[in-house]
């Protein structure tokens, strides 16, 4: 049984942090650390997450194929 909250947070936390790398990418603005402070707790907190979730999307990889 597939818990969908969690896939569909990690979704879209990992939608925010894709947003997030475009924005640094192509206009060199950083939203996290504008909204939260450069190098803040708060920030490191948002970036851990935003990596964990990527690595739990890694998953969804697995199950495609279902």
């Amino acid at each position: 049984m597939e818990n969908k909250v969690l896939n569909y947070t990690a979704l879209a936390v990992g939608i925010i942090g894709a947003i997030n790398w475009g924005l640094i990418g192509f206009f060199n603005f950083n939203l996290v650390s504008w909204l939260f402070g450069a190098g803040s707790w708060f920030s490191r907190v948002i970036y851990g997450l935003v990596g964990l979730c990527g690595l739990y999307l890694l998953t969804f990889f697995g199950r495609v194929r279902d």
